[in-house]
């Protein structure tokens, strides 16, 4: 039994071939398979023959990517298994994370912890620059702030500078203000105020009404 790695409260370490009961075991509760197989178990003979060996034909093929059985330090228990390899159809640098444990498992930092500790050692050791996998919420926080503290070439930091110009930021012109609408009301007085003056008669009384009158 090779470990993997450590960390406060779990070890990840190689499968054997003694570990087929504990993926039956696993495998074989529907809420554990129920967003991958709709709740179905796996076959004990599909766990024997493709399963497992695949899982230890990654630990030939490499040194630092494959499946990990996760162990409880505090108990021995055993409590799922994570996965860091290479993602399919992607760039040496891009890696798939993911992980599958027991239901008494869940709700206790496990899932974080583990992957937090996978995140770490492929940046370390693997060149680790990208995970298009779904991680915990708080290992994506952790994953995009590894991300920004890698250092940058000149080029792309001169490519990410804002350009400097002698001139001030135009701003924009604001649009006119369209004038008000006459109302029906206005026009109709207006008119009817310019016919009565083009009358001479209706004139000389508008005129004299304007005139104070004089004492006699």
């Amino acid at each position: 039994m090779r470990v993997f790695l450590e960390t406060e409260r779990l070890v990840l370490r190689q499968f054997t071939e003694d570990d087929v009961d504990l993926l039956v075991e696993l495998d074989g509760d529907p809420d554990v398979m129920h967003f991958v197989t709709g709740g179905r178990p796996t076959p004990r003979d599909e766990i024997e023959t493709e399963v497992l060996p695949a899982f230890l034909d990654y630990y030939e093929r490499s040194d630092g990517y494959g499946f990990w059985a996760a162990i409880e330090k505090s108990s021995g228990r055993f409590l799922g298994w994570f996965h860091f390899r290479p993602a399919q159809d992607a760039p040496p640098n891009e890696v798939e994370l993911g992980y599958r444990l027991h239901k008494a498992a869940w709700g206790n930092g496990y899932a974080t912890e583990g992957s937090r500790a996978l995140i770490d050692k492929g940046f370390a050791e693997h060149g680790v620059e990208r995970s298009p996998s779904a991680l915990p919420p708080r290992c994506q926080r952790q994953f995009r702030g590894r991300r920004r503290d890698r250092p940058r070439s000149r080029a792309a930091m001169r490519a990410r500078r804002p350009r400097r110009t002698g001139r001030p930021p135009r701003r924009p012109s604001n649009p006119p203000i369209p004038a008000a609408p006459r109302s029906r009301v206005a026009r109709a007085s207006r008119s009817d105020r310019a016919s009565r003056l083009s009358d001479p008669a209706a004139r000389r009384d508008a005129i004299g009404a304007s005139e104070p009158r004089r004492r006699s």
